[in-house]
């Protein structure tokens, strides 16, 4: 009976004590490690998110990040999403009615704080699939913005001005142009009307900053094939470096990655997958490398540029900082 009693007991006692309640979905368990940041730096900045890499049907990070975007854009108040490429895996759409549409983006980036414009360009992947169809969806969705397949905008945030310029690299390089049964589309793209477009666009641009993004990166450790990057070395980055572009930004390799060079003022900067990494080494001029998923938010004002590398758990793991 004495045993009985105290059993009795602390099931009461359970049963009126409050519990910690854990997180149990995507959006709760995102939700509480917003909960927990310091958003100050962000305060009186242009800010913006860059995702890419993304298509994987919710699946591995995708869903996990996507809610967490969400849950930190009240704190980081950001204007827009950059989506450096490969927002399908993988071989692109079909169509603007592809499901694909649906399960890699629309239903996945669902958070009301991330109905905002997404500002896209072509990767390796669209361009195994239906590439016109990837700007014409510009007409079905609201938050979509692909006017052309290279483009620039100018952004204006209180006297603090910030140029983007998107190029489409994959018709830059030689492999995928030879390669007309997997990317029949990029041999058809002329390399030299983009490249003629990307110097008088530099030649005249007056902003306080200006970052140029590309799928695929220019300098990066990498299994892939080496041509990628020697192509964008001989085509597009003597153009960044006589006009003094502030960044470059890619993604493609699925990792975090700064690299500076000592002949060039331009920071390299690839970003990573928000759904599924792969492992990466430093280099003779790597900064910093990490084989972290995730995104990056970037945060303007008149005298400084500040490019955050933010991790599946919400952490800053890496800042890239340039100040007039």
């Amino acid at each position: 009976m004495k045993h009985f009693s105290v059993l009795l007991a602390a099931l009461i006692a359970a049963a009126c004590c409050p519990k910690t309640q854990q997180p149990q979905t995507e959006a709760e368990r995102a939700a509480a490690i917003a909960a927990t940041l310091d958003y100050s730096a962000y305060d009186e900045h242009l800010n913006f998110y860059i995702a890419n890499d993304l298509g994987r049907n919710g699946y591995f990070d995708q869903r996990p990040i996507a809610e967490l975007m969400g849950a930190m854009a009240e704190g980081v108040d950001p204007e827009f999403v950059v989506a450096p490429g490969d927002v399908h895996h993988f071989d692109g759409v079909r169509s603007v009615s592809d499901p694909l549409w649906l399960t890699n983006f629309e239903t996945i980036y669902a958070h009301p704080d991330l109905m905002l414009a997404w500002y896209p360009t072509l990767g390796n992947h669209e361009y195994r699939g239906n590439t016109q169809a990837c700007l014409d969806y510009t007409a079905v969705s609201r938050r979509w913005q692909f006017p052309s397949r290279y483009y620039t905008r100018v952004f204006d945030d209180e006297g603090t001005t910030l140029r983007l310029v998107w190029i489409d690299t994959t018709p830059l390089i030689d492999k995928y142009r030879a390669d007309s049964t997997k990317y029949a589309d990029a041999a058809r793209q002329p390399i030299a009307p983009q490249l003629a477009w990307l110097d008088s666009v530099l030649s005249t641009a007056h902003e306080h900053w200006t970052v140029v993004v590309g799928h695929h990166p220019i300098y990066a450790h990498t299994t892939k094939s080496p041509c990628e990057r020697t192509d964008l070395q001989a085509r597009v980055d003597p153009i960044l470096r006589r006009y003094g572009v502030d960044m470059y930004v890619s993604g493609h390799i699925h990792n975090f990655q700064h690299v500076r060079l000592p002949d060039s003022d331009t920071d390299y900067i690839t970003n990573s997958s928000a759904s599924l990494s792969r492992p990466v080494q430093a280099t003779d001029s790597t900064v910093f490398c990490s084989p972290a998923t995730g995104f990056s938010t970037v945060s303007a004002c008149a005298d400084s540029l500040v490019l955050r590398m933010i991790d599946a758990r919400g952490q800053t793991i890496h800042s890239v900082v340039r100040r007039k």
